[in-house]
């Protein structure tokens, strides 16, 4: 899992710093975020003091009406040594006494302009992003007519040479022979290239090629979801391949499973074309067409006519 800390959100958001500037490089290891209303009213039982501390108008103007000692005894259990961070909304007036406590503890008190449920969506959905499960798949990942493809596939089955004539053909590479993929829900898995290869085709015997200065910045692209899987292997004349396209293979990819086609590669087939169909028949199942069951149907319906006759 990626590291996030305190200093990344301060620069992202470019938040005010108040105190506490010890602790700007402590660790968010969550990407929920803790509105303490019911601690500024004197509970703690279950203080979820690892999280972001986002302090709005409310608990501030609670606080005002608290005496001197117990405001100073709330603020003082707010900060603890594994809180990442204490944020105030609105640029309000921040209390003497939390600007004390979050110094002694070495706790970021931090200040930002934006509404309290503006700011809360933010930086959830930044967190969320950052600290999403991450995994890594030898593959290639390309963008075509819009879905995202991801070509699996032994070493030297001809992963990149595919990319290349897709690229040619107009489609946009993402990443070759490393795809980073970030699972950003449960039903999305994001890939990305590392940055090393960002942009690099491996083609062995011509060797690495920038895709982006030979064939320009439309045939490629940073990131893609990920919503197809085609494993290509090579021939098999002994294995039975499904002709019909009705049996549906799964992959599962840290916690999502995608639907997975297994090609063949001999010679003579075109693989770039294969994908480029396989792709386009994709997105016509997902708009209620689905040739395979259309055929399967009518054949049913054939067979039983034969069988009244």
């Amino acid at each position: 899992m990626a590291k996030v800390c305190t200093k990344d959100i301060i620069d992202k958001f470019d938040l005010e710093l108040i105190s506490g500037e010890e602790g700007i490089y402590r660790s968010i290891t969550t990407s929920d975020i803790s509105r303490p209303g019911i601690e500024v009213a004197g509970y703690f039982e279950f203080y979820p003091a690892e999280r972001i501390q986002l302090i709005g108008k409310t608990e501030l103007t609670f606080t005002g009406k608290l005496n001197e000692i117990d405001r100073q005894a709330r603020f003082d259990r707010l900060c603890t040594d594994i809180t990442p961070g204490i944020i105030i909304s609105r640029s309000l007036e921040i209390p003497e006494e939390l600007i004390e406590a979050a110094e002694r503890e070495a706790v970021p008190l931090l200040r930002t302009k934006l509404k309290t449920t503006r700011f809360s969506s933010l930086l959830t959905n930044y967190l969320e992003s950052k600290l999403a499960p991450t995994t890594a798949v030898h593959g290639v990942l390309v963008d075509v007519y819009g879905v995202g493809v991801l070509i699996t596939g032994k070493s030297g089955v001809g992963k990149s040479e595919t990319a290349l004539e897709l690229v040619k053909r107009g489609h946009r590479l993402v990443a070759d022979d490393c795809v980073e993929i970030r699972q950003e829900d449960e039903n999305t898995l994001v890939g990305t290239s590392p940055e090393l290869i960002e942009h690099l085709l491996e083609i062995r015997g011509l060797g690495i090629i920038n895709v982006m200065t030979l064939f320009g910045a439309g045939a490629v692209r940073s990131f893609k979801r990920i919503t197809i899987v085609m494993d290509l292997e090579l021939w098999d004349q002994n294995k039975q391949y499904d002709r019909l396209g009705l049996e549906e293979e799964k992959m599962k990819i840290i916690d999502m499973e995608l639907p997975k086609l297994t090609i063949p590669v001999r010679p003579g087939r075109n693989l770039a074309v294969i994908i480029e169909v396989a792709a386009m028949n994709f997105r016509l199942k997902r708009m209620g067409v689905n040739a395979a069951e259309q055929f399967s149907n009518r054949l049913a319906d054939v067979i039983e006519d034969g069988e009244r006759a």
